[in-house]
């Protein structure tokens, strides 16, 4: 039995990833959807930092406790920054493809994180996401320049869009398998993922407390910190 217990535990993992990038670009809308399947129409910027998580269960039988972060956008310089980005496993920089200077301030954002991580081979998985892909009528942003960008600091690349929920569980799935070094199968990203259970926690006066499972009807829930 204590062998049985050893190998469930060996296959728990718990990921930490962090959204940066200017606000408007759509970080928030991408975790609440990821994470409970709703979209707020109406923008509401982050102050300091919102934190959610979700479990889900990945090829391998591993279990992945996921910790999400979202960085307000005001943060960049900010004193808090280097604490935020501090641990983290993999780093989605996001970009509003309609919104040029979001994506030509993500040089910005990558150098607050190579100056947390100074030493390149600690550098964690980053993640170039393109956000508001139901918009492609309207973007700025060229999928060339994008791709060039992507290819110049090794960053795995992505298009979503939390309106439509385009590509977006397949984009965490995949950056998970990324960082755990498990490779994934077309079935298994036509499939997405198994969700065990999807959790908001909330961090207040130094407590901790998690909320139940919810479900696609409940309304955003988040602490923030500033």
């Amino acid at each position: 039995m204590a062998d049985s217990d050893d190998d469930s535990s060996s296959n728990d993992r718990q990921l930490k990833f962090i959204l940066l990038g200017d606000g408007t670009t759509g970080k928030t809308s991408l975790v609440t959807r990821y994470s409970q399947n709703h979209f707020g129409k109406t923008y509401q910027q982050t102050l300091g930092l919102d934190f959610f998580m979700k479990r889900l269960k990945i090829p391998g039988d591993v279990n992945v406790t996921l910790q999400v972060w979202d960085i307000g956008g005001q943060a960049i310089g900010g004193k808090m920054l280097e604490n935020y980005i501090f641990g983290a496993h993999a780093v989605l920089l996001v970009y509003d493809i309609t919104n040029y200077s979001s994506f030509e301030n993500l040089d910005d954002w990558l150098a607050a994180v190579t100056k947390v991580f100074t030493e390149k081979e600690s550098l964690p998985h980053i993640a170039l996401v393109a956000n508001k892909l139901d918009l492609e009528h309207t973007r700025t942003v060229r999928k060339e320049r994008h791709n060039s960008f992507a290819k110049q600091h090794k960053m795995s690349s992505h298009f979503v869009s939390a309106k439509t929920d385009d590509l977006l569980n397949q984009m965490f799935l995949k950056v998970v398998a990324d960082v755990l070094k498990i490779k994934l199968s077309g079935k298994d990203l036509s499939s997405v993922s198994t969700v065990v259970k999807a959790e908001i926690a909330s961090h207040g006066n130094g407590a901790t407390k998690t909320k139940q499972p919810v479900d696609k009807r409940t309304k955003r829930s988040f602490c923030t910190l500033q």
